[in-house]
């Protein structure tokens, strides 16, 4: 009975050995999921597309990510629209209610809220007008211009500031040069850029102030793709826990610059809230979010 049993157990791992060595070529074959992303043009883009890549490499399911063979430029809500049909299966954005009512954030922000952090061109004659700003009502008594349709013209006006609006961009500089207004809140990375934008307008970045805001830029993927969703995030949490994302942030060559040239740890800061804010933004997670004390 015993020669027997031992037997069969025999036969059974023999089976067993037999339909693993059938079936492994077969598992081993399985090529990975492609993912279609929106183009990568900008320093953003491409630390996008970084962070993407490092956190799907930590999945258990391996995944092939190529850009949108369609290069061509796109609004926003045009990508929006591409991710919600499946022509696309990765974008990105600062984000906002409208947009997750859309499509389906990953809510680790990339760059732990920088896109929150502003700082002002003024003209170059009224640096003095920011050095007596000591309170938020020191400032509200000064004239910021926006676009009429930004978020941020909400978010300041929903604090108290003053704000004066444009339909047009470029009218800005124009606006502020002539006194229009004193200062144009700019995204940290943004004015180095554009204060020798237009040629003869006597523009300057303004030394000392900042506004802070909760501005995430996210990941997003079609509602309907859920697990594509908890994949990236997984890996997010993971490069989180063992210190990679914060190395990959503060040492990509563009946002090491922005940091240090915004000299962001040196310059007095107001913090204001911002009325757009999903609920379900992760603010109650200190380790996803810019501390400029900590630079």
């Amino acid at each position: 009975m015993v020669v027997h049993s031992i037997n069969c157990i025999a036969r059974l791992i023999s089976c067993c050995v037999l339909a693993l060595t059938i079936l492994a070529p077969h598992v081993m074959a399985q090529p990975p999921k492609r993912i279609t992303m929106m183009p990568a043009t900008t320093d953003i883009d491409r630390y996008a597309v970084r962070m993407m890549t490092l956190a799907l490499a930590r999945s258990a399911v391996k995944y092939e990510i190529v850009p949108d063979p369609d290069s061509g430029q796109r609004t926003q809500g045009r990508y929006i629209e591409d991710l919600r049909a499946g022509r696309i299966d990765v974008m990105w954005a600062a984000s906002d209610a409208s947009i997750e009512a859309l499509v389906l954030p990953v809510r680790i922000p990339l760059l732990k809220g920088l896109l929150g952090h502003r700082i002002f061109l003024i003209h170059k004659n009224s640096q003095y007008k920011f050095d007596a700003v000591n309170t938020l009502d020191d400032l509200k008594k000064l004239k910021l211009g926006q676009g009429a349709t930004w978020a941020d013209t909400k978010i300041l006006e929903s604090n108290g500031l003053t704000v004066v609006k444009t339909q047009k961009y470029d009218n800005l500089f124009y606006m502020l040069d002539g006194g229009r207004f004193d200062a144009f809140p700019r995204g940290v990375q943004e004015p180095w850029g554009e204060v020798n934008k237009i040629p003869g307008l006597e523009l300057a970045i303004e030394k000392h102030l900042m506004l802070v805001y909760k501005m995430p830029f996210y990941l997003f993927v079609s509602p309907d793709n859920t697990a594509l969703a908890r994949d990236i995030e997984a890996g997010f949490n993971l490069m989180i826990a063992d210190g990679t994302f914060d190395h990959e942030f503060l040492n990509d060559p563009s946002i090491k610059k922005v940091i240090e040239m915004a000299d962001l740890k040196n310059r007095k800061v107001f913090y204001l809230d911002n009325p757009a804010l999903p609920a379900a933004t992760p603010v109650d997670r200190p380790e996803l979010w810019l501390d400029i004390n900590n630079l």
